[in-house]
C-alpha cells in the first residue's frame, strides 16, 4: 500500500538570510538518506515573475533549471544536498507568477463572474502549485521566502495554513527558523525574538511544530526549555542550528541534534536510520584537506559573493576531489583595467566566470591575456569562454579590433554575435538560451585527446546554459590555425545550426572555456569533472611553481 504523502513547510523569523535554505536542504538530504523520495519548493514572495531580470546585488545568482526555467539561488542548494530529485519549473514560483495565473484565469472568464480575491482565489492558486511540484515525492520540503511578519508573504502563510487542514495535520509538519542571538554585554542568548517572532506565526494560525534556533553556538537545555515554554513546545521539539565551518557540515550536526528522527516521529513516517557514510567522508576532505590551493575568480560582483554561490560551491567540490581545499581570491575586473595585474600573481588559476554588460571587461580580457601568457591554468565560463575568444582574436590573430555584439552593436570584426535568427527578436529574453543542451565533444585533436574529453570521458554530454550570444562561425578556421580549437559543439537536429560549446588551447597545459554552466550539475558528491579537472590542474601548477 503507498504510504501518504508528507509536507513539510518551513518558515523563517526575526530577519533575513537566516539560512532557511540551508537548513531546508539539510532536512531533504537527511530525510532522503533515511530512503525517502524528497521534492523540494521555494515560494518566493516578490512580484517578479522569476529572477531572471533582477540585478544579482538584489537577488544573489540566478539558479538555471533543465528545463530553462531561472529560479533562486535555494534551488542550487536543494540540488546540492539532495542526490535524486529532478527539479523543474514547478519547484519555484513566486507572488508574480501566482498573481499572473489568477489574473489570466479571471481575464478569460475562468471565475465564472466572480469576485476575485486574495482568499481563496490566491491561496487556492498557491496550494495548486504546492500540488503541482509535490508530485511523485514521499517528502515535499517546501520554504516560505521573506520573514514572518513581512506583508509580502502573508498570501503564502495563509495558504499552508489551510493546506494543512486540507491534507490533514498528521500529514503537514511546521518547521520555523528564528534567530537566538548571543549578547556578549549581558553574557547570555536571548530568547526574546524567537519569542516574538513565533507569536507573530501563531497570531496568522500557525503553531510550529519544530523551532531551528539559529545562534553561534549550540543552546543549552535550559534555554530549550525556556523556549519551549513560551513557544507551546515541548524541549525536544526545540533544536540549534549553531553556525558551522562548512554548509555540508549542517545535515551532520542537525542528526546528532536528533532532527531527523523528530520529523520522523511527528509525522510517522517508519524509515530506517540513515545512510551517512558518503557524506561523512566528503565532510571530512573539507574539514581536513591535504593541500591548499588558490583559484582567482575575475568578476565585476565581487562584493556580492551571492552571485557567483554555485560556483563557489563547485570549486569546493573540484576541492574535495583533489583533496584539497579551495582559497577563492574575488579579483574586481575594473581594478585590472587599470593596468595592475599584481593581484594575478598570487593564485594557481584563473576563472572567469559569466555575465552580462559591458562593465569590467577589459578587466577580464587582461586577465586571460595573463593566463595564457605566463601559461596559468585557465577557466573561462560563458562569458568567460567569449572573452577568452576575443583576447586570442585581438592577441594571437592580429584581429585588433576583435569584439562582441554585446558591447559593440555595430562593430566590423565582432568575433561574438547573435544568432540571425535571434537579431529579429525584440523580446530580449527571447534571445536566451536556457536549459539542458546537448554537446558533442572532440575525442583528440593532432593525435592528441582534448582535455575536454579527458575530463568528461564522453563524446556526448548536456549541460545547463543561460546566455545570449555566440561564437561567430566564419572565425573558426583562423583561430584553429592560430591554436585555439573547438572541443565541444551543439548540434541541432536540423544540422543547420552548429554552435560553440567549448573552446581550448592543446600548447597551454590547462586553458577551456564553456559557453555553459557547469557549477549548476556540480554536488558535493559528485563533483563537475571539468571543476575537478581545473584544480587537478591548479595543483600540479602550484607544484611546479614551487619545485
Amino acid at each position: 500500500m503507498k504510504r501518504p504523502q508528507k509536507f513539510i513547510f518551513v518558515t523563517g523569523g526575526v530577519l533575513s538570510s537566516i539560512g532557511k535554505g540551508i537548513s531546508s536542504a539539510s532536512i531533504g538530504m537527511l530525510m532522503e538518506a533515511r530512503g525517502l523520495t524528497v521534492t523540494m519548493i521555494k515560494m518566493d514572495p516578490y512580484l517578479n515573475v522569476d529572477p531572471g531580470t533582477m540585478s544579482p546585488f538584489q537577488h544573489g545568482e540566478v539558479f538555471v533549471l533543465d528545463d530553462g526555467a531561472e529560479t533562486d539561488l535555494d534551488l542550487g542548494h536543494y540540488s546540492r544536498f539532495v542526490q535524486s530529485a529532478t527539479f523543474t519549473r514547478k519547484n519555484s514560483f513566486t507572488t508574480g507568477r501566482i498573481y499572473d495565473s489568477v489574473i489570466r484565469r479571471e481575464r478569460a472568464g475562468g471565475y465564472l463572474g466572480e469576485t476575485v480575491q486574495v482568499i481563496p482565489h490566491v491561496t487556492d492558486e498557491i496550494k495548486d502549485h504546492i500540488r503541482a511540484g509535490s508530485q511523485n515525492a514521499d517528502l515535499a520540503i517546501i520554504e516560505v521566502g521573506g520573514t514572518v511578519g513581512d506583508i509580502e508573504s502573508l498570501p503564502f502563510l495563509e495558504a499552508i495554513r489551510q493546506f494543512g487542514q486540507d491534507v490533514g495535520s498528521e500529514n503537514v509538519l511546521y518547521v520555523h527558523l528564528t534567530l537566538v542571538p548571543y549578547i556578549g554585554a549581558a553574557g547570555e542568548l536571548k530568547t526574546k525574538p524567537t519569542q516574538h517572532s513565533v507569536k507573530d506565526l501563531r497570531e496568522i494560525g500557525i503553531q510550529p511544530d519544530l523551532l531551528l534556533c539559529r545562534s553561534d553556538r549550540a543552546l543549552p537545555v535550559d534555554v530549550k526549555k525556556k523556549i519551549g515554554l513560551f513557544c507551546n513546545l515541548k524541549p525536544d521539539q526545540v533544536f540549534s542550528a549553531k553556525d558551522v565551518q562548512s554548509i555540508y557540515e549542517l545535515p551532520l550536526y542537525f542528526h546528532e541534534e536528533g532532527l531527523d528522527e523528530k520529523i520522523s516521529e511527528i509525522l510517522g513516517i517508519w524509515t530506517g536510520k540513515p545512510d551517512l557514510k558518503s557524506w561523512n567522508k566528503m565532510v571530512s576532505v573539507v574539514r581536513s584537506p591535504s593541500a591548499n590551493v588558490s583559484i582567482g575568480v575575475v568578476g565585476k560582483y565581487t562584493d556580492w559573493k551571492d552571485t557567483y554561490k554555485s560556483l563557489s560551491e563547485a570549486l569546493v567540490h573540484g576541492g574535495v576531489a583533489n583533496n584539497a581545499k579551495v582559497e577563492v581570491e574575488f579579483i574586481d575586473s575594473e581594478a585590472l583595467e587599470k593596468g595592475d595585474v599584481s593581484s594575478l600573481k598570487s593564485v594557481s588559476a584563473i576563472l572567469v566566470p559569466g555575465g552580462f554588460g559591458e562593465r569590467g571587461v577589459e578587466g577580464k580580457i587582461r586577465a586571460i591575456q595573463y593566463a595564457r601568457e605566463n601559461r596559468i591554468p585557465f577557466f573561462g565560463i560563458c562569458l568567460g569562454l567569449q572573452l577568452a575568444v576575443i583576447e586570442f582574436a585581438r592577441n594571437v590573430c592580429g584581429i585588433k579590433q576583435a569584439s562582441s555584439a554585446e558591447f559593440t552593436p555595430n562593430g566590423s570584426q565582432n568575433v561574438v554575435d547573435l544568432m540571425e535568427s535571434q537579431k529579429a527578436v525584440r523580446d530580449k529574453g527571447g534571445t536566451m538560451r536556457l536549459g539542458s543542451y546537448d554537446c558533442e565533444i572532440l575525442e583528440s585533436h593532432s593525435n592528441q585527446k582534448t582535455k575536454a574529453f579527458l575530463a568528461y570521458g564522453s563524446k556526448e554530454i548536456q549541460e545547463r546554459h543561460r546566455h545570449r550570444y555566440e561564437v561567430v562561425d566564419t572565425y573558426r578556421a583562423r583561430f584553429q590555425e592560430a591554436g585555439l580549437i573547438v572541443s565541444g559543439r551543439h548540434l541541432a537536429a536540423d544540422k543547420k545550426t552548429d554552435l560553440v560549446e567549448m573552446i581550448e588551447i592543446p600548447a597551454h597545459p590547462w586553458f577551456l572555456g564553456c559557453q555553459f554552466h557547469p557549477e549548476f550539475l556540480s554536488k558535493p558528491l559528485r563533483p563537475h569533472p571539468l571543476f575537478s579537472h581545473f584544480i587537478g590542474a591548479a595543483l600540479e601548477f602550484q607544484r611546479k611553481k614551487k619545485a
